[in-house]
């Protein structure tokens, strides 16, 4: 069955970040496979819901079975520079569909946890034109989980070209943000942190035994 999105006018565009090489994995982080399900579509299924459509941000062919409404893009500018080059890239998407928010949310595809008031909690702490809203939990920024003005596409775009580290903070530092924190997941086995991300082996069989926990406190 394919990931499939129910777009609401009011929330703003999503991006799923998929661009990475996924080098520690091994193979596309995208398609490994969680609770018999693709992570791309674990994290679809939790990030349509809160945006007004959704949108893949990846660099590999690893034939998905997405949904026809889910556009999938490539980086805007060369050379794998980085988690910043999906959000441009996000950035640019959303720039062809006038009619919805200022905004863009993006998560990464390897993070099948996080919370599914992301976008409505990100959303309602700006408080500023230009804001960036960013995720935390525990005192750690999550700075890919956040709220991008599209405003800010062609600054990016000039960043990305010219700054030597293209630090997704360095980008973040230079404009005003907002800080959100989100609470640790209580299970019977202890907290789990809701940005938990998957980046090797040994942390998809960690994320295989919390799934049946974390399902089990959303139904």
């Amino acid at each position: 069955m394919s990931a499939s999105v129910t777009p609401s006018s009011h929330l703003p565009r999503g991006v799923v970040l998929a661009g990475g090489l996924s080098s520690r994995m091994g193979s596309d982080k995208a398609a490994v496979m969680l609770g018999g399900k693709p992570l791309v579509h674990r994290v679809i299924e939790r990030l349509a819901p809160q945006t007004a459509g959704l949108s893949v941000n990846s660099n590999m062919s690893t034939g998905l079975d997405l949904a026809p409404a889910i556009a999938v893009f490539g980086d805007t500018v060369p050379g794998h520079m980085g988690p910043m080059a999906g959000v441009l890239s996000g950035m640019r998407n959303a720039q062809r569909h006038l009619s919805v928010a200022s905004h863009v949310a993006t998560v990464p595809t390897d993070t099948p946890f996080f919370p599914l008031d992301l976008v409505a909690r990100l959303q309602a702490a700006i408080t500023l034109p230009g804001q960036i809203a960013v995720a935390y939990s525990a005192g750690i920024m999550h700075p890919v989980f956040a709220l991008w003005p599209v405003a800010l596409a062609d600054e990016l775009e000039h960043w990305l070209l010219t700054d030597d580290k293209r630090r997704v903070r360095g980008f973040i530092e230079r404009h005003p943000v907002v800080k959100v924190d989100f609470p640790m997941i209580e299970t019977v086995d202890g907290p789990i942190d809701p940005f938990f991300n998957i980046n090797t082996p040994a942390d998809l069989e960690t994320a295989e035994r919390w799934l049946p926990l974390i399902e089990g406190l959303e139904r």
